[in-house]
């Protein structure tokens, strides 16, 4: 399973929508293409529910299942 961690998107403590916008335009979402994906549910900061709906968005078209949580206790989303 492919791991998607929220944290690798914080700018200066916190996640911008700026910043976050260009990095979700520079990942290849063909690399998820036929995988299971799970965006990691906890965070060092508060996540914006705009966020998971994003990458969410950009998954749909190429993994076979996204979950979101802990790999114990998973919530599938698709």
């Amino acid at each position: 399973m492919e791991t998607i961690f929220l944290d690798d998107f914080v700018d200066n403590g916190i996640i911008r929508e700026s910043s976050f916008r260009l990095k979700i335009k520079s990942i290849d979402w063909e690399i998820y293409k036929n995988k299971n994906v799970l965006i990691k549910g906890c965070a060092s900061i508060e996540v914006p529910t705009w966020a998971y709906m994003i990458i969410t968005a950009n998954l749909s078209t190429y993994a076979k299942k996204i979950l979101f949580g802990e790999p114990c206790s998973a919530i599938k989303i698709l």
